[in-house]
């Protein structure tokens, strides 16, 4: 018998199911559809301005819309907004399955990322999203509108740490500017569902979404990358073959193909009864599951191994300090000598440890970002009690700190972020000049334009990026230094293993943020570990500070808002990853296979592409047979 009920895509007609009959249309209606350039349809809207009063149509019966008259006759504006207003709520009223779907989505995405670390949250948030971008009624609008929806409920509860410095509007502008890219990404998988094998396509778009979103604009924005809420999950050893990029695919093609699986599993529940009703179509993505946990169930050893210390590397050992910064009640610049003196201190405490035997000798330390505010390149009294410190331990210090750029000047002062490695005896030698530098926090792009906006542009800094391969080398040690920032961005930590980093640094400052920001800080740091197969020492002001393995475990680690040190032993690691070394190759074939799905989908469709041709080529309307011939 037929029914009244809209037909997902995966449900098929049993040979003995009655089908709804559709009127053919003539070929000569056809052609009339077919005279209708796009001109045409412009004459329709010339005179729509999008004010809900001036578009009113005057034929239009007012009471039966439910607008007042003004006394010149015209509809009463209020009246007409608070019908449109009711006609935008029966519409949501409507669709409330895939609004809420779409929004519960985001927050599930959201709990896979720390602090929560529900890793498995990843896959019913996209889980839902796949199915409200699969329903038949999701036009491509919808799919933009519904996948902004999702982002919405994704970033505003990830990024909530960005107020606490600059209030909540820009806050909430950047969780709004990163949920466009979850818009794009909805708008494609509308067109591609088109395509068989859709889970595929949307994992590669998923990918290319996530991939332009950490490129534009202003460098991007990876703070949301799908794989960084993995670091606690069975996936994370997939991260040694293509880092992020390729664990981001991986949980995408999980989430995409549990969609599907359970859509053929309940249609196959309600209808498969029926007599010549055909099985589900679990084949794609059980295989597509299966592939994924087969390839981590194949890495997971070696990474393990890597981790446990085995293997014939050198062994050092390495001391992070965290000096930790005053809450309340100094100005400013006392606030600076402060954080450097701090640092100081637990340095010296360190050295007493060690003279004690409480402690091991490090062979470096590491200092965090900013932890000395005071430029000791041009401030002596800096400068000595960094040396105190250095002498003290007898060993080279990498400290963070401000130095002034080429063309400083008082108008225009100008910095970089930088870490120097600070001998006991030569005192400062090699640095590390951050090069990704962050817009809006510690430069601000369109100076002169974003000041007339907001008074919270002149809180923006006057660093510039820096030069180097991100690797100085202390003790004869070569150091890789990823600054804060830069740990997000794929390129960094590869460009140093790449020249020869042995291990891995972070010296970050999250005193103007908060405990969730650093944790989610930690969680970038335990997938670079996994990914180039390195130590991992993470050293900050106000925490969290660490030492993670290459198989992404945090052997310790600091809490947050206290004086502390890690002192650890570690092994020196010299070798290179498919990811270290492939990595960006592997991201352009993942973007070129979503942007190739995307470009067959609209092939696919085919009518405007048909249309153009007949247009240029003079020829009349394509037969119905020829319109719905496809290759798929």
């Amino acid at each position: 018998m037929g029914t009244d009920r809209p037909r997902s895509r995966s449900e098929r007609p049993g040979p003995n199911e009655i089908t709804d009959v559709i009127p053919a249309v003539e070929e000569d209606e056809l052609a009339e559809l077919d005279d209708l350039d796009d001109g045409s349809f412009d004459e329709l809207d010339e005179n729509v301005t999008g004010d809900p009063v001036a578009d009113t149509d005057p034929d239009d019966e007012t009471e039966e819309r439910g607008y007042r008259l003004t006394a010149a006759g015209t509809p009463d504006r209020w009246s007409v907004v608070t019908a449109w207003a009711s006609r935008l709520g029966r519409a949501a009223a409507v669709r409330w399955a895939q609004l809420s779907a779409s929004v519960a989505g985001g927050l599930a995405l959201c709990l896979s990322y720390p602090p929560t670390g529900w890793w498995w949250a990843a896959f019913v948030g996209l889980a839902l999203i796949g199915w409200v971008l699969t329903l038949r009624s999701t036009t491509r609008a919808g799919g933009f509108g519904y996948g902004f929806l999702f982002g919405l409920a994704f970033y505003i509860p990830l990024l909530p740490w960005i107020s606490g410095l600059v209030g909540a509007v820009p806050w909430l502008a950047l969780a709004a500017m990163e949920a466009l890219f979850c818009g794009l990404f909805g708008l494609a998988a509308v067109i591609v569902g088109r395509l068989p094998w859709w889970p595929l396509w949307f994992a590669a778009l998923w990918g290319t979404q996530e991939w332009l979103k950490s490129t534009v604009p202003f460098g991007g924005f990876p703070w949301g990358v799908l794989g960084f809420g993995q670091t606690n999950g069975p996936l994370l050893a997939l991260a040694r073959w293509g880092g992020a990029p390729l664990l981001s695919f991986a949980v995408a093609l999980v989430g995409f193909s549990a969609t599907l699986l359970f859509l053929e599993i309940v249609q196959w529940w309600r209808h498969g009864h029926k007599p010549g009703f055909p099985a589900p179509a679990v084949m794609l993505p059980g295989l597509s599951i299966t592939v994924v946990l087969l390839a981590t169930a194949v890495l997971w050893p070696e990474v393990r191994h890597s981790g446990t210390g085995a293997g014939d590397e050198q062994s050092v050992t390495v001391a992070a300090v965290q000096g930790n910064v005053p809450r309340l009640g100094l100005e400013f610049n006392a606030q600076r000598r402060a954080v450097l003196d701090n640092h100081v201190k637990e340095t010296q405490r360190l050295a007493d440890d060690v003279r004690a035997g409480r402690a091991p000798k490090p062979m470096f330390v590491v200092w965090p970002e900013n932890a000395s505010d005071i430029d000791p390149m041009a401030n002596a009294d800096a400068a000595a009690q960094i040396t105190a410190a250095a002498d003290a331990i007898g060993a080279p210090i990498l400290v963070g700190t401000i130095t002034k750029a080429d063309g400083y000047t008082a108008d225009n002062p100008v910095a970089t972020n930088t870490v120097i490695v600070w001998d006991p005896e030569h005192g400062p030698g090699e640095r590390h000049d951050k090069k990704i530098v962050q817009p809006f926090g510690e430069y601000l792009p369109w100076r002169s334009f974003f000041r007339h906006l907001s008074s919270y542009a002149d809180r923006a800094g006057y660093f510039v990026p820096g030069e180097g391969n991100g690797v100085v080398h202390a003790a004869g040690v070569p150091i890789g230094v990823a600054t804060c920032w830069e740990i997000i961005f794929d390129r960094a930590a590869r460009e140093s293993v790449l020249s020869g980093a042995q291990v891995l640094t972070v010296p970050t400052n999250n005193a103007t943020f908060d405990e969730n920001m650093s944790a989610q800080q930690l969680a970038f740091g335990r997938l670079r570990a996994v990914e180039h197969d390195r130590y991992v020492v993470v050293a900050g002001t106000t925490g969290i500070s660490a030492v993670i393995a290459p198989d992404g475990r945090v052997l310790a680690r600091t809490e947050f808002f206290q004086p502390a040190y890690l002192d650890s032993q570690i092994r020196l690691k010299s070798g290179l990853t498919p990811a270290t070394e492939w990595g960006p190759a592997l991201q352009v074939a993942l973007v070129t296979l979503g942007i190739g799905a995307l470009l067959a989908a609209m092939l696919h469709n085919g009518g405007f592409v048909q249309r153009m041709v007949r247009r240029r080529n003079g020829e009349g309307p394509a037969t119905m047979k020829e319109s719905h011939d496809s290759p798929w």
